[in-house]
């Protein structure tokens, strides 16, 4: 039976991240050739290449893919049993990253988060901003342990641990036009002017979406890749925008904008989650911070919402 070294396994890890032997060893502070003398050793031991070596840099082979699962998956599981170890001895500390879309951060910040730093002070907290295909990437690469992610592609590689009905809908300036017509029909909004959202996030995946099922195209007068972008358009009275109402919550209650339902049956089934790497065992903190943010954030919490 094969018993892997772990240093091999650790600089094939790091080689595959960096797409280079030459990148990872200056990531790793060593030499380009300890690194090619481990996973030569790595090779010889399984009898099979675990990657390939070119001009253009090093690429995993399929069992080297697995190799790297395997790694990932041992390196969390060490992380979880650690961490609850920990919890055994009521040391509570621990730390947690999380990717975030833009849209979450006000119901993030506003009341969940504070209420979890408060009761669990010893836990450190990382929040990396992240569109829905860079928050996927993160969760695979083992980058960060939860992700915030609306209208995520399925991915098998995905566990969803928290799914909430979140439409995208149709925000508008009061007084618009469209808010006399009900319900108003995704043709109708190609008449006015629009802001969309790039493609790297699920509001604008859906939108594509919607484009290629209904064979039309938007031309929208503002493209971005901020939510905060696309509120002020619409505040500003210049136009509309698509976005789950929640985002603007705030807004919408302060009578400065106006919500509609969503004018197309696939931005009607779109859902926000709370999302990690299958395999990849949870730590103690990470799994109260997800306990916390599906009870305590509006995005989650249908019956707060």
């Amino acid at each position: 039976m094969w018993k892997f070294n772990p240093r091999a396994l650790h600089y094939l890890n790091e080689a595959a991240r960096q797409g280079s032997l030459r990148k990872a060893a200056s990531r790793l502070n060593i030499d380009a050739s300890a690194i090619s003398r481990q996973l030569g050793q790595l090779e010889e031991e399984i009898g099979v290449p675990v990657g390939y070596r070119s001009g253009q840099g090093f690429t995993l082979t399929e069992v080297g893919e697995e190799l790297i699962s395997l790694y990932r998956q041992q390196k969390a599981s060490e992380e979880a049993t650690r961490s609850r170890i920990e919890a055994l001895q009521e040391l509570r500390r621990g730390h947690v990253t999380l990717a975030v879309g833009e849209g979450f951060i006000a119901d993030l910040i506003s009341a969940p988060l504070q209420n979890f730093m408060q009761r669990y002070p010893d836990i450190a907290i990382t929040v990396e901003m992240a569109g829905a295909n860079e928050a996927v990437r993160l969760i695979k690469e083992d980058m960060v342990d939860l992700a915030l992610v609306y209208a995520p592609l399925p991915d098998p590689d995905l566990v969803s641990h928290v799914a909430s009905s979140q439409p995208l809908e149709l925000i508008t300036p009061p007084g618009h036009p469209l808010t006399r017509i009900r319900p108003a029909g995704i043709h109708e909004v190609l008449d006015y002017p629009l802001a969309l959202i790039d493609q790297q996030f699920g509001m604008g995946q859906l939108t594509r979406l919607v484009e290629q099922l209904e064979h039309i195209r938007f031309k929208p007068q503002l493209k971005t890749n901020s939510v905060a972008v696309l509120k002020n358009f619409v505040l500003s009275g210049m136009g509309l925008t698509f976005m789950p109402r929640l985002t603007v919550h705030e807004e919408i209650l302060a009578g400065k904008i106006t919500c509609l339902p969503a004018p197309h049956p696939v931005l009607s089934q779109a859902k926000a989650h709370i999302i990690s790497h299958k395999g990849r065992e949870l730590t103690v903190a990470s799994e109260h911070l997800l306990r916390h943010l599906s009870n305590g954030m509006l995005f989650f919490n249908q019956d707060k919402s």
